[in-house]
């Protein structure tokens, strides 16, 4: 959650990265069921045609500090509903994930159909100076784990960059990691996700850490620039 190719970002960004370590957000896991309407939930999914977006991330897919109908990705239902486009959004962001718990956790996502996977992760692994050829393949394996329970889904990659304070060598190196799986493995790819949203005070929280409510409009943008295509 970080960027360093845009100077005027730096400061908002390093605190992005900061947030998506913080916080006891558990949004990527089941809540609790009303056993009332337990069947009827149940049944309504029987019955639901629409197809799968899945979004696998960290606590920008989560929406920390939000409600999570404030999200980009609540917000992407609502566009998808007012297009009468057949998806269903489903977010199953959770704060302070790795690219190795996301490999970690992906078997119990995928019990789900997916349609199409949107994968952003990254931004904590350059937060702890992990090796970005290990974030390389974490998500290399989480790409493929997807393709090969469901052969025809689409993967879109949400790019990250590290924090200016690792270093130029160690930012160099992650910041190839996005774009060098996007042609190998032949993903969509959002350049770097929170353009237009690091480093903006009026985007931002009071932390100065994670997007606002008018946030989550640009990060919906971002996606939709490279989903759309897609539908």
């Amino acid at each position: 959650m970080d960027k360093k190719t845009h100077p005027i970002l730096l400061a908002g960004i390093c605190l992005l990265f900061l947030g998506a370590c913080t916080g006891g957000n558990t949004e990527g896991q089941p809540a609790g069921s009303n056993p009332a309407t337990a069947d009827t939930t149940a049944a309504n999914e029987k019955t639901d045609t629409r197809k799968n977006i899945l979004f696998f991330g960290n606590s920008l897919t989560a929406a920390y500090g939000l409600d999570p109908a404030l999200g980009y990705v609540a917000l992407l239902q609502q566009r998808l509903d007012s297009l009468d486009l057949p998806y269903r959004a489903i977010n199953a962001g959770l704060s302070g994930e790795t690219t190795a718990g996301g490999r970690e956790r992906l078997d119990w996502v995928l019990q789900q159909p997916v349609d199409i996977f949107v994968l952003e992760l990254g931004g904590n692994d350059a937060l702890r100076g992990l090796d970005p050829s290990a974030t390389y393949d974490n998500l290399a394996a989480i790409i493929q784990q997807v393709r090969t329970k469901y052969p025809e889904a689409k993967v879109v990659l949400a790019g990250m960059e590290a924090p200016p304070n690792m270093g130029p060598d160690y930012t160099a190196a992650f910041r190839k990691v996005y774009p060098r799986l996007a042609q190998e493995l032949k993903t969509s790819l959002i350049p770097f996700f929170l353009a237009g949203v690091g480093g903006v005070p009026e985007l931002n929280q009071e932390d100065r850490i994670h997007p606002n409510e008018k946030g989550q409009y640009v990060l919906l943008e971002n996606v939709w620039e490279v989903l759309a295509p897609l539908l």
